[in-house]
């Protein structure tokens, strides 16, 4: 009887620590020794993930077009106390990323329309893009191959 006691206790100690690191509650820094290298990221959606990589422990390297962004990221980022560095990088041309942005909310009817046929009814904000990047770059990915995770609000996929 005292074997099978034993026995359950650890059983339990075993299922707690398989459910709090599936949870992520025992786990600090799961992108240690690692790099990660995110482009157009120093404002936006890309600036939250650099931050949130960062934040779960790699080392984030930054880009963007323009010195002074760059800059200006890599400050912010490093006085949060993480390891950021950051390179100028082009990734396009600018006139036509600013022409696409400009068409995702200038009118606000269109943005009204959009919010109308997302399921929890307003725009979703760069922060919570980053929690699945890092997610899928920590280990804790490591059995997921050939998904398509979809970051929109409820909007119904057509992947």
């Amino acid at each position: 009887m005292q074997k099978v006691g034993l026995l359950l206790g650890l059983c339990a100690r075993a299922w707690k620590s398989v459910r709090m690191a599936s949870s992520g509650v025992t786990r600090r820094d799961p992108l240690a020794n690692k790099v990660a290298l995110v482009t157009a990221s120093t404002e936006g959606i890309g600036f939250s993930i650099a931050r949130r990589l960062a934040q779960d422990g790699a080392h984030v390297v930054v880009s963007s077009r323009k010195q002074q962004n760059v800059d200006r990221a890599v400050t912010t980022l490093q006085g949060e106390g993480l390891s950021v560095t950051g390179t100028v990088c082009h990734v396009g041309k600018a006139e036509d990323r600013e022409r696409l942005v400009a068409t995702f909310w200038i009118d606000k009817a269109k943005e009204e329309s959009m919010k109308e046929a997302l399921r929890i009814r307003r725009i979703g904000k760069p922060e919570e893009c980053a929690g699945i990047v890092s997610f899928m770059c920590s280990e804790d990915a490591s059995y997921i191959t050939g998904e398509t995770v979809v970051v929109g609000g409820g909007t119904p996929s057509r992947l």
